[in-house]
This record gives C-alpha cells, sequence and structure tokens, in this order.
C-alpha cells in the first residue's frame, strides 16, 4: 500500500529539532504507528501487548534506567517512542523527569484522552510537550476519493486504501466490533454493557443531530445523566465530537442551547448504527453535512488553526450548518446536497449576516462543479474546496 504522508509528520520533526516531545492522539487505525515509522528512533515500546505493559505497570522506574543507558551509546538526545502510553499513566512521571534532566525526547501516541485526564497520578508535561491530533484523511492528503464512497465508507487509511467495496464493509464492521464495542466498553468501565451497546447505536444514527438526552435516556431506560456520561465517553475515546451552538444574539432569545455530536469517522458511524449503502436523498444530504463539518474540524486541526466549530439554530426560524469561529470572527457556511445552488440557499445565510458584523461574508458548500456567486456576501464552492475555507482565515 503507498504511504500518502500526513500534515503531522512535518510539525512532529520541527518539534523534536527544536527539542521537544510530542503527544499524538487520535483513535485506532489513523496512521499513528504508521507515520511514526517514518521518523528515526533510538526506542520504540508498544503498550499494547501485554507482556510489555505488565512489565512497566510493576516498576515504571525500568524506563528510567533504560533511557540513561541508552543515553550513554547514541548521540545526541535519543528518541523515545512509546504507542498507546494511556494504558501505562504512571510512566508520564517518570517521562517528565527524563525530559526535565535532558535525558531523552519522547514521542507518545495514545488513542483515548480518558486515562490521561482521569489518572490519580497523571501528568500531561506542561510546556514539555507538543499536542498534536491525527483524525482521519483529510482531503488535502487523500484527493481521489469520489464523494459517495468517502459519505459511505469514510476516511480510515486502510478503509480508503482497499478497493473492494464488500471488503471495506467488513472491516468497518470488525472496527465496530473489536473497537468500539469492546475497548470503550472496557475503557469505560460500564456496568450494563446492553445499555452501552444500544446507546452506541443510538448516538451513531443521531451523530450530526441536536442531543435529545430525555429522549435517548426514555428509549434505552437509562437515566438522562447516564446518557450524558456515555456521552463524554465517546469524547474521551475520540469517536465523537462536541459542537456548541453559537448562542450569542442581541434580538433571539430561543436559540438551541443543546450540542450536537459528530462521530470522527462516516464509515464507522454507518456500521455502528446499523445502516445500508442505499441511502435516500435526504440521508444523503444529511451525511454530507456531517462530512463537511468533519472535514473543518480536521483541516481546522491539521493546520493548528484556533478555530472553533459551532452551528446556529433558531426553533423558530433560521438554521446555519456550521460556523467557523476564529477569535470572534465568524464565518457561516451553509451545506447542500445539489449541484445546481440558487439563492434560495443562501437565504438564512443573508439573515445571519444582517445579524452578526462579526461575519463579513458567508459561504454554500455543494457539488457545483466551479465556484459560483449566489448574492453580493454569498459564494458557492465544490466540497472538494471546502479546506480552503480554513486556509482563506488565516
Amino acid at each position: 500500500m503507498e504511504y500518502k504522508k500526513r500534515l503531522q509528520e512535518e510539525q512532529i520533526l520541527k518539534a523534536l529539532t527544536r527539542g521537544k516531545s510530542v503527544l499524538l492522539l487520535g483513535p485506532r487505525q489513523t496512521g499513528k504507528t504508521t507515520m511514526l515509522g517514518r521518523i528515526k528512533r533510538d526506542l520504540y515500546l508498544s503498550l499494547v501487548r501485554p507482556d510489555i505493559r505488565q512489565r512497566y505497570e510493576k516498576d515504571p522506574g525500568i524506563l528510567t534506567r533504560e533511557v540513561e543507558a541508552l543515553k550513554k551509546t547514541v548521540k545526541g538526545i535519543p528518541v523515545v517512542f512509546i504507542d498507546e502510553v494511556q494504558k501505562v499513566p504512571k510512566l508520564l512521571d517518570v517521562i517528565q523527569d527524563l525530559v526535565d534532566r535532558g535525558q531523552a525526547s519522547f514521542i507518545l501516541t495514545g488513542s483515548s484522552a480518558r486515562k490521561l485526564k482521569r489518572g490519580m497520578a497523571t501528568n500531561l508535561l506542561p510546556g514539555r510537550i507538543v499536542s498534536l491530533r491525527l483524525d482521519p484523511f483529510v482531503l488535502e492528503e487523500e484527493k481521489t476519493g469520489e464523494l459517495e464512497d468517502l459519505l459511505l465508507y469514510g476516511s480510515l487509511p486502510g478503509i480508503v486504501s482497499c478497493d473492494n467495496s464488500d471488503d471495506q464493509e467488513t472491516d468497518l464492521a470488525s472496527y465496530v466490533t473489536t473497537y468500539l464495542e469492546e475497548e470503550i466498553r472496557a475503557e469505560a468501565i460500564v456496568r450494563n454493557l446492553g445499555a452501552f451497546a444500544r446507546f452506541l447505536e443510538l448516538a451513531a444514527a443521531e451523530s450530526g443531530q441536536i442531543v435529545n438526552a430525555k429522549k435517548l435516556s426514555q428509549e434505552i431506560g437509562i437515566a438522562h445523566t447516564t446518557v450524558a456520561g456515555y456521552y463524554d465517553i465517546l469524547q474521551d475515546c475520540l469517536i465523537a465530537e462536541r459542537i456548541d451552538p453559537l448562542i450569542k444574539s442581541n434580538t433571539r432569545k430561543k436559540l438551541t442551547r443543546s450540542p450536537k455530536y459528530l462521530f470522527f469517522d462516516l464509515g464507522v458511524r454507518r456500521l455502528a448504527a446499523r445502516e445500508g449503502v442505499r441511502p435516500t436523498r435526504e440521508t444523503w444530504g444529511h451525511w454530507f453535512e456531517q462530512f463537511i463539518g468533519l472535514e473543518l474540524l480536521r483541516c481546522s486541526r491539521a493546520q493548528q488553526r484556533r478555530i472553533r466549530l459551532h452551528f446556529w439554530r433558531d426553533p423558530d426560524g433560521p438554521e446555519i450548518d456550521w460556523i467557523l469561529d476564529e477569535e470572534g470572527r465568524y464565518l457561516p457556511i451553509e451545506v447542500k446536497w445539489t449541484d445546481s445552488p440558487t439563492s434560495a440557499d443562501a437565504r438564512h445565510l443573508e439573515t445571519f449576516l444582517k445579524e452578526y458584523p462579526q461575519a463579513s461574508g458567508a459561504t454554500v458548500v455543494c457539488r457545483c462543479p466551479r465556484k459560483m456567486r449566489l448574492s453580493e456576501n454569498v459564494m458557492a464552492i465544490p466540497w472538494q474546496d471546502v479546506d480552503s475555507l480554513v486556509l482563506k482565515s488565516k
């Protein structure tokens, strides 16, 4: 399989050159180990292996003795790569000491932030480490995919590289079974496994929609506070992204305040929701909206931009699919499953522009072949150009 260079690769090399260590988070199978395998390192430890993990759980100080011995045998500062570091969070105290004493630089990876955030002895190495995130492919990294395939099968490297749709479906089903249903449940220490499995299916089906915790709790038969806790688990395990609404307004008093959640990959989401491969036109549009939201998030992170993603909805009136918020400057975006947008597709954007002077223009993302001007302040662009919205706002 041909390797596709990831945007984070140069960022990691730059951090190491500056003498920094790196924490690279990302869901399983986004390509962390493959990418980092291209970077020279002097010691590699995979805490996925039970024998290695148990060794450092029993005595984290082993790492200190190994690195001190390694430093005497290499030129300069050794680079140590530890895969799935969240499985032994006590190692972070040892790593901090080694970094402070100039004994090594570290590349640490993790597919869950839960133990890193909540472990009793956790040390997130403030000021000593560059934190990065590796998502599934962004369009700048994988430019050859057909839109329908991306919506159906997602953007995980291993899935994108597979030419057979039946094999893609099989691999996605395996991912959902072995990772989502087993590892997340184990990570979360969920007692009611049946309720969590049902929640996972419903949360996947509700991805991209405004959360109704009361409705979910009634359907599953659990407390609404438990639903909120389950969503926290999905966030900590890097499976779902919380998108908060924009609620500032001088004129509207009923703006929606409940969040949306996006599953990190559309193929994984579809299999978790137990959906098929023959969606309706309405479903294509819903998936397309999520795809654009995910691409905006991924591109912002990959470019290390300080951009937050929101949506805007008045239950009695207009709504905007996505809003890029960069330090109070807004770019409202509507997503339309059409190749021939009209001025009618811009009407909610025009309303938003009138109410928010922080926004100087707006965009409709659709399937048109080329850019189109829909009004004085609204432009329609092809979906392939959506990353330009993040790059343009620099």
